[in-house]
């Protein structure tokens, strides 16, 4: 026999985690383009008012340090909101994704790839481990604690080149 408050109950975590995903994308998406056209009202809209932004372990503590409340975030990421962008190209790739949702906290945790070249020129490749608690707020799933802690950082060559791609050629 069908159980239909649980199938509802399974139905009611898949678009929660659904909910997250769209949040923690969008996110990413308007990181990968931080600059001084970045709409930074939807970007802070995306943390609770009394959020944290974190970062994490020896390389990110100092480097980023820490961020209390949506005020404070819009202020970090303010700084970024400028011309010419801190970032000629930034992609940040997520994987490894867990999202545990009980009923209206959830914690996320992602595998981070970010790829950026600066405006200087330089290029930076680094990994970090993402954890991101997130609250149901309004009824809209937002972030109320990210930490962010590094796993490796390099700088190597840039990404973009007008090099042809390599392609096989067809056999005749």
């Amino acid at each position: 026999m069908l159980d239909i408050q649980a199938i509802a109950a399974r139905l009611a975590v898949l678009e929660h985690q659904q909910a997250i995903r769209v949040c923690i994308n969008r996110y990413m998406a308007l990181c990968d383009r931080l600059d001084a056209d970045t709409p930074l009202d939807e970007l802070a809209g995306l943390f609770t008012e009394e959020a944290v932004w974190e970062g994490k372990g020896a390389r990110y503590a100092g480097r980023f340090g820490g961020y209390r409340g949506r005020e404070a975030i819009r202020g970090m990421f303010s700084t970024y909101m400028r011309t010419p962008a801190h970032f000629a190209l930034n992609v940040h790739f997520l994987t490894s994704e867990v999202i545990d949702v009980q009923e209206s906290i959830a914690m996320g945790c992602w595998t981070m790839l970010q790829t950026s070249t600066f405006s200087d020129g330089a290029s930076h490749l680094n990994a970090a481990r993402l954890s991101v608690r997130f609250e149901l707020d309004e009824g809209v799933w937002r972030m109320a604690h990210f930490q962010t802690e590094n796993l490796f950082s390099r700088p190597v060559s840039g990404w973009d080149s007008d090099a042809l791609l390599p392609v096989p050629t067809s056999a005749s």
